[in-house]
């Protein structure tokens, strides 16, 4: 059996288990700002967008979103004949004072969403609900879309 000299390992990488962890926090915070910021360059957070519901009826698309904790007044409603973009600013404030203590909580954040339709709408005939933190829209089909039938040829 021959005998072999032991020799140091060169140009090997040790294992840096802080840089790794370092790495993953870079892409966690990527992560987070994607879905936080907003994409038109300003660094203002952003609420998650809100839950949505879509229901298609014959004749129309019914939309439900969740909203709690907002006015009817912060939102804004968009419709074009083939999308819906809904946006809105939360802004909470509470104070008490108690035994000479004071307690202040504010929450405030922005949100975007917008849907696109799989079928054109009659955007001047849509309707709005709003009522305990639950908006409802309902999206009339237009008149040809909802006859419109496409035959499929089998090959």
């Amino acid at each position: 059996m021959p005998l072999t000299r032991w020799q140091p390992l060169r140009n090997i990488e040790l294992w840096e288990p802080w840089r790794e962890m370092e790495s993953l926090q870079k892409e966690m915070n990527h992560l987070f700002d994607k879905f936080l910021y907003t994409g038109n360059g300003d660094s203002q957070i952003t609420a998650l967008a809100p839950s949505l519901e879509m229901e298609e009826t014959p004749n129309s698309i019914r939309l439900k979103l969740e909203l709690p904790g907002m006015e009817a007044k912060d939102i804004d409603i968009q419709v074009t004949k083939d999308s819906v973009k809904i946006t809105g600013e939360r802004k909470e404030e509470t104070k008490t004072e108690e035994k000479g203590m004071v307690r202040s909580e504010f929450r405030y954040g922005k949100f975007e969403r917008m849907i696109p339709l799989a079928v054109n709408i009659q955007n001047d005939k849509v309707t709005a609900e709003y009522k305990n933190g639950i908006l409802q829209l309902t999206l009339p089909k237009l008149e040809e879309d909802m006859k419109k039938v496409v035959k499929v040829n089998l090959s």
